[in-house]
């Protein structure tokens, strides 16, 4: 057994104390114990400045709930970051994402670390996905109130597999695996307007509700198309879907 192993993984969350007292227990905990593991949390309201701590606001093109804002979270990954090794891949933990699964936990367990970004309310700015972000994955299709959940699940499928932690490594071995909306959610976007180049799309900043649920629709069918074509496969389109679709593929080249 190889003690010197071990898994450094950093969780940006805005409820810390959710990730430090579940991950303290079991297996991760007795691996945390023994320094095969380490987890580190780093929270968004770290980097905000005003008196309330905000950390949110409301969706650039209307709609219900708020999203989170790009700053506060950027500036907490850039933290977190600095703690783990090179090479360790930046995970955005979302029902848009990747089925997670044991293949992806072997992956992760051969990493150096691994930074976990567990989001809150409708989402986060769809920017801070593209600068700050390497992948996506989901636990589930099903709804949760926050990412820490699924960040203490992927800790602990993952944590389980560095050498070591287990007792037998043999047990590893021989365990198994050797939607409320119809399709994946649309980018999401929140102030400010133009973030190191990037812009908000136009058409969300241009109060034209019309033109509004069709962009968010193309968008939602266009990602369900790329990354869960087994969900679009399982539903029959309507003829304004099959256009935006149609659209989404043409624009893209798919």
């Amino acid at each position: 057994m190889d003690v010197r192993a071990r898994l450094a993984i950093e969780v940006v969350t805005l409820f810390p104390e959710m990730i430090r007292t579940q991950s303290g227990v079991g297996v991760v905990g007795r691996a945390l114990e023994r320094g095969l593991v380490s987890v580190g949390t780093e929270d968004p309201r770290r980097h905000v400045h005003d008196v309330h701590r905000t950390v949110d606001d409301r969706p650039y093109g209307g709609g219900p709930g708020m999203v989170m804002k790009v700053e506060p979270l950027a500036a907490a990954i850039s933290a977190a970051s600095a703690r783990l090794p090179p090479g360790s891949p930046r995970i955005y933990l979302s029902a848009q994402g990747r089925r997670f699964d044991q293949a992806a936990a072997r992956r992760f367990a051969a990493c150096p670390g691994l930074l976990l970004l567990a989001g809150r309310y409708e989402g986060v700015d769809e920017r801070l996905i593209e600068a700050s972000i390497d992948e996506e994955w989901s636990i589930g299709d099903y709804v949760l109130s926050g990412g820490e959940l699924a960040a203490l699940v992927v800790i602990d499928a993952t944590a389980r597999l560095v050498p070591g932690v287990l007792g037998d490594a043999e047990s590893a071995v021989q365990e198994s695996f050797g939607a409320e909306a119809a399709w994946l959610d649309w980018p999401h976007y929140t102030r400010p307007e133009d973030w190191q180049g990037r812009r908000v799309p136009e058409v969300l900043r241009s109060g034209d509700h019309a033109l509004i649920r069709r962009w968010r629709l193309k968008q939602a069918l266009g990602r369900t198309f790329e990354r869960r074509p087994d969900v679009l496969g399982a539903r029959n389109l309507t003829s304004e879907e099959q256009a935006l679709l149609d659209e989404y593929r043409e624009e893209r080249k798919l």
